[in-house]
C-alpha cells in the first residue's frame, strides 16, 4: 500500500466534525504511522459538520481524481422536522419561525416531493461555503452581513418519502443527486411547497459513486484497518 502513489481511503464521518477536521485526524494517524510529518491528503465532496456518512479521502497521486469523485452521484437519507425553520436550515442554529401543519399529509408530501425530481434550480444556503466576492457565504452570515446567492441548476434523480409521523410532524427522505445539491436547502424548499417550513434534523451521506456507507470505516475502526495493512510493512522496512 502506497500512500504516495495513491490510496483511497473511505470514512464514515462522524456527526459533529466538519470534512476537514475528519480529514485532519485521518492524515494525522496515517502520517505517525508512516512515520512521515505529512501525507499529501484530500477529500471529495464536503459533508456538513452535522451530517454524516461516507467521505472519501485521496491521498498521494490520487488527489488528482478528487474532482472526478465530486461528480459522481451521491445518496443520501434525511429527517425533517416540518413546520418550524432555523436560519442554517438545520440544527446548528435555534429555530426562528413556526409554520401551521395541521393541512399537511402522507398524500401532499408525496405531490411535493414529485415536483422536485428531474433537473431543478436551488439558491444555496446562506450559511455554506459558496464564494461572494472572494469572502465564504457562512463567513458573512454569522458577521450578520446580508447574503444574497444565486439559483444553481442541478438533478435530483430519485426522493423518497421513507417514514412521515403526522403527530411529530416528522419526514424522513432518501434523495439521489447530483453535484452541487444541498439537502439542507432541499428541506428548506420542502417545506416551502408544503406551505409551511422545514429544517434538517438528521442527514446521512450513504453513497458516493460506488462508494456505499457499507463500504467506510469508522474513527474507532480505522487504527487496526492502519495497523492490519500498513503495521507489517513499516516494520518490515525498518
Amino acid at each position: 500500500m502506497d500512500f504516495n502513489e495513491g490510496v483511497f481511503l473511505y470514512i464514515n464521518k462522524p456527526y459533529g466534525m466538519s470534512s476537514f477536521g475528519a480529514l485532519a485526524h485521518i492524515r494525522f494517524l496515517v502520517s505517525r504511522k508512516l512515520h512521515v510529518k505529512r501525507v499529501k491528503m484530500g477529500h471529495a465532496g464536503t459533508l456538513d459538520p452535522l451530517a454524516t456518512g461516507v467521505l472519501i479521502l485521496c491521498t498521494g497521486k490520487a488527489t488528482k481524481q478528487i474532482e472526478s469523485l465530486q461528480y459522481a452521484s451521491k445518496e443520501y437519507t434525511a429527517t425533517l422536522q416540518l413546520g418550524a425553520t432555523t436560519a442554517s436550515y438545520d440544527r446548528e442554529h435555534t429555530v426562528n419561525m413556526t409554520y401551521p401543519t395541521r393541512h399537511i399529509t402522507r398524500e401532499l408530501i408525496e405531490s411535493v416531493l414529485s415536483r422536485f425530481i428531474g433537473e431543478i434550480q436551488q439558491v444555496p444556503p446562506e450559511y455554506s461555503a459558496c464564494s461572494i466576492g472572494g469572502d465564504r457565504a457562512y463567513k458573512l452570515a454569522r458577521k450578520g452581513e446580508k447574503v444574497e446567492l444565486k439559483p444553481k441548476t442541478l438533478r435530483i434523480d430519485e426522493l423518497e418519502l421513507t417514514a412521515f409521523d403526522p403527530q411529530t410532524m416528522q419526514m424522513s427522505i432518501r434523495v439521489v443527486c447530483g453535484k452541487g445539491t444541498y439537502i439542507r436547502a432541499l428541506a428548506r424548499d420542502i417545506g416551502q411547497a408544503l406551505g409551511s417550513g422545514a429544517f434538517l434534523t438528521a442527514l446521512c451521506r450513504t453513497r458516493l459513486g460506488k462508494v456505499s456507507i457499507d463500504d467506510c470505516l469508522t474513527f474507532d475502526e480505522f487504527p487496526k484497518w492502519l495497523d492490519e495493512n500498513v503495521g507489517d510493512a513499516v516494520r518490515k522496512s525498518k
